[in-house]
């Protein structure tokens, strides 16, 4: 009898002792994920008053593409792929022997042309004084002729050699002013060719890398064809927020920038100017909204974010991915 009171006895205490803790593992585990649930959730609507992010953004840069102002074989490429480059460094060069006999040609022309110009000038001066002679006779005789000393005859061939004075006169200014124009216009040509030949000489515009080079040694190159491109180190961010987004940026305020190349890091920044139209007003094919059936869409703005901080040290070129997290509070 005893035994079997010790045994109901623990069999209670047995119940007693267990049922509590299986109660409570089943409402403290979804209490304490529903409070953890909670304080992430306060985090994370604090974070968002006080600090903005997108994963739409990526690293832009200048990059400056250099096509030739005259066409021709390459005579020397100086250049490789992904070579540093500073501005005035000679790049390239076109064959430049058509141009330099083309400039001697017009050059010759030119000469020509000012020899041609003394020789005019002196028929301008020579017309001008038989025209002064001319002239002074015509005037003696027709005095004479009115008070009937002179005949009509000598009255007339004063006339005529007055006339043909006159007509030789403006006959040679006008020779005198072609061949003034002709100088100008050989000038022009001469120029033209001396920046031609210039031009077969390129030079870096700024500092940077070659990218993109599709040239190479013994190519013939046409005017205005791509040849390669030069990216100067100096980078910025252009990041697409939503309109919903923009309430408080504004710019000067700083910003957190990962990039994913170098995770891990964050980099220093700060917004340096907010695009006046959103990227989608701004494209080459606006949308209209009047015709059709309307969608409303959440717009992006386009925020351009610079480094506040040195980045040379670090690989980073237009078009990586970041996450910048601009704090707006």
């Amino acid at each position: 009898m005893e035994n079997i009171d010790h045994h109901g006895t623990n069999a209670e205490e047995l119940q007693t002792d267990t049922r509590p803790e299986y109660m409570k593992k089943r409402v403290i585990i979804p209490t304490i994920t529903a409070i953890i649930f909670l304080i992430f959730g306060i985090y994370f609507t604090i974070h968002s008053i006080f600090y903005q992010s997108t994963d739409d953004a990526f690293v832009e840069g200048h990059i400056v593409t250099i096509a030739p102002r005259v066409e021709g074989p390459v005579l020397e490429l100086l250049i490789d792929d992904n070579q540093p480059v500073k501005k005035g460094d000679l790049l390239l060069e076109i064959d430049p022997k058509d141009y330099e006999v083309k400039l001697a040609q017009a050059k010759a022309k030119l000469e020509e042309a000012k020899a041609s110009l003394i020789n005019t000038e002196n028929q301008v001066k020579k017309t001008l004084s038989d025209l002064e002679f001319a002239q002074a006779d015509y005037d003696r005789y027709s005095k004479m002729h009115s008070k009937g000393i002179a005949s009509k005859q000598e009255y007339d061939s004063s006339l005529n050699k007055l006339t043909a004075a006159e007509s030789n006169s403006k006959s040679a200014k006008a020779k005198y002013d072609e061949t003034t124009a002709a100088i100008k216009r050989l000038e022009a040509e001469v120029e033209q060719d001396e920046l031609n030949l210039s031009y077969t000489k390129i030079y870096a515009p700024q500092d940077g890398l070659i990218t993109n080079r599709s040239v190479e040694q013994g190519n013939y190159v046409q005017i205005a064809q791509p040849m390669f491109a030069i990216v100067p180190e100096k980078m910025w961010i252009v990041a697409n927020f939503k309109e919903t987004q923009l309430a408080n940026m504004k710019p000067g305020q700083p910003v957190e920038i990962k990039i994913d190349t170098f995770r891990g890091k964050k980099f220093k920044g700060q917004v340096d100017s907010i695009q006046r139209a959103t990227g989608a007003k701004a494209s080459l094919f606006p949308p209209e909204n009047a015709v059709g059936s309307y969608v409303k869409i959440v717009q992006r703005v386009p925020v351009k974010i610079i480094f506040t901080e040195d980045i040379s040290n670090y690989n980073i070129v237009p078009g990586m991915s970041v996450v910048p997290e601009v704090k707006v509070k």
